[in-house]
């Protein structure tokens, strides 16, 4: 399953939520569930436009785990 560390990163940087989605473009709302991990498809547009204005890779924000429940 793959996990999304945009809090992590977030918190990192020191950038809040309203901050982060008007550098990104969307929603509060919506980058609230990608910060949650409740999303279930994210754009690469949108993925691009938080590694710009975090000044970060993908690798950064999305992370593999094994689920144990598939097994």
């Amino acid at each position: 399953m793959i996990v999304i560390n945009l809090d992590v990163m977030m918190a990192k940087r020191k950038v809040g939520l309203a901050e982060l989605a008007g550098k990104v473009g969307i929603t509060n709302a919506n980058l609230s569930i990608l910060k949650n991990n409740k999303a279930k498809a994210v754009r690469l547009e949108t993925l691009d436009a938080i590694c710009k204005a975090l000044q970060c890779q993908p690798g950064d924000i999305l992370e593999y785990v094994e689920n144990p429940e598939e097994e």
